[in-house]
């Protein structure tokens, strides 16, 4: 297993590079943590929490996989690996279409992003949790859970980098940046 400080030329390097220069909103913060070390000979883990006005609103989760020799399951020798949460409004928990609209969420950003993928698959979970009993003073609460992984079409990790970030803006509920508005970095 390569390290993310430790790439060969085998196009990860460019891959790293990518994902450092992202530019993530001012309301989401992004770091390194440690990534998988035996699902493909180079990884690369980043998490992400949404916070606003210093409450926290989502998080997430990007893994990318390389395997130069390429894995059959993955149709390429990338892998994208994400998971993103965030709390819902308590009308919503309940909501039929929710995972339809949540999944939506996920392939309007890779769309936005421009990040063409294959071998696309994942799940969109919600959750509705009522307070009985000593905790019926409690709010009732939901949430909302999107895992999914795919496989790149082509080199520009960025973009799915980008696609990524996007989704946890959407699922936190950001109001969109109008094209060509630039967000000043705190």
């Amino acid at each position: 297993m390569h390290s993310a400080d430790d790439p060969d030329d085998s196009g990860f390097r460019s891959a790293l590079a990518q994902l450092r220069d992202l530019r993530p909103r001012t309301e989401i913060e992004v770091e390194e943590a440690p990534a998988p070390q035996r699902l493909a000979p180079y990884a690369i883990a980043l998490t992400a929490d949404v916070v606003v006005d210093d409450e926290e609103r989502g998080s997430g989760r990007l893994v990318l996989l390389h395997d130069p020799d390429g894995q059959e399951a993955w149709e390429g020798t990338w892998r994208v690996v994400v998971f993103g949460k965030a709390e819902l409004e308590t009308g919503m928990a309940g909501d039929a279409m929710l995972n339809d609209v949540g999944w939506s969420f996920l392939t309007d950003a890779l769309a936005e992003a421009d990040a063409a993928v294959t071998a696309f698959g994942g799940t969109v979970t919600t959750t509705h949790s009522q307070p009985y009993g000593a905790m019926a003073g409690r709010e009732p609460a939901g949430e909302l859970e999107i895992r999914a992984s795919w496989t790149p079409v082509d080199d520009r990790i960025g973009a799915h980098g980008a696609a990524w970030l996007g989704l946890l803006a959407t699922m936190a509920g950001l109001e969109p940046i109008a094209p060509g508005v630039s967000q000043l970095r705190r």
